[in-house]
């Protein structure tokens, strides 16, 4: 467990999907899912719309599971 949260802790504060997939150890669907269903809400940016995560709002959910 030290490990991961060593991890965690060098990643950046905005975090790709594929990173907030990795921490919460889940599908990118199921992100896409939470953001839709405003679970876990997703910074959009650029013209494709790319979700970005807080870190902190990733470690929320995390903190719940």
């Amino acid at each position: 467990m030290k490990k991961q949260e060593s991890k965690i802790r060098q990643m950046p504060n905005i975090l790709t999907l594929q990173q907030a997939c990795e921490v919460l150890n889940c599908h990118p669907n199921t992100l896409r899912k939470w953001d839709n269903n405003g679970y876990l809400k997703a910074i959009r940016f650029g013209k494709r719309r790319d979700r970005r995560y807080k870190k902190e709002d990733v470690l929320k959910i995390l903190s719940k599971k």
